[in-house]
């Protein structure tokens, strides 16, 4: 299972917020470049860069974090939040992005979504799949959707998707444990590689998650409170 910590960015900071609440905003550093490379130097691999500017003003914003922290780091990062023209994944992938996540844009138009997957391939391209009471939410979070996950994710599915990160929004901050039974059905119904997300906040939530079959794990305020450490981490990795 991928261990995958998580950089979310307003102003070019990184922060941290609770159920997708933009006013619970919490600043952790001014400069995510220093967070992603302490991640390096502990064994990390993978990087989740979210660009929460983005995600509200539905175009991406924070591209030049992106751009620093490809250049210098090795980190592998997957790049989502406001992803929803062309000119949008161009830039991402230009500034250093492996891998962009698509979720409003997936809601929104999901054969612009399609035309993504046969441009960039599978490889390239994960579906987020965002979600409060089993609803598809999108924007930021700001807006839920009459769409149930795992029909969400299926409809994708059949486009060729084969990654999925799904954040149960009412887990996500809060330190109370991930959404073991949602990601349970959505394995047993869909055959993709999930990355669950949010909610982590102990070693025992990520022994279970792996138990599960889930293929990687996004670990955010668990990191930055202290309540999983970069050394337990890197003997994981």
């Amino acid at each position: 299972m991928k261990i995958i910590p998580a950089i979310d960015i307003i102003d070019g900071k990184c922060v941290r917020l609770s159920k997708g609440d933009y006013s619970t905003k919490k600043i952790y550093n001014e400069h995510p470049l220093e967070v992603a490379k302490e991640f390096e130097a502990n064994g990390i691999q993978y990087l989740h860069l979210v660009d929460l500017d983005g995600a509200k003003s539905k175009h991406i914003v924070n591209y030049k974090v992106l751009e620093s922290i490809s250049k210098k780091t090795n980190l592998k990062i997957d790049f989502g939040g406001g992803l929803k023209s062309d000119d949008d994944l161009r830039i991402a992938f230009e500034c250093g992005a492996q891998q962009i996540t698509g979720g409003s844009i997936a809601a929104s138009d999901p054969e612009k979504f399609a035309g993504w997957l046969h441009t960039y391939g599978v490889e390239k391209i994960i579906l987020g799949a965002d979600c409060k009471d089993r609803m598809i939410a999108v924007n930021g979070w700001l807006q839920s959707l009459e769409v149930e996950v795992v029909s969400f994710i299926t409809k994708h599915q059949s486009n060729g998707i084969k990654t999925v990160i799904c954040t149960d929004i009412s887990k996500d901050g809060m330190l109370e444990g991930p959404s073991i039974e949602l990601y349970r059905d959505i394995i047993k119904s869909v055959d993709v590689q999930l990355i669950a997300s949010g909610g982590v906040s102990s070693m025992e939530d990520l022994f279970q998650l792996k138990e599960i079959g889930c293929s990687g794990a996004i670990i955010g305020k668990a990191i930055y409170e202290g309540k999983i450490t970069l050394k337990e981490l890197q003997k994981l990795c």
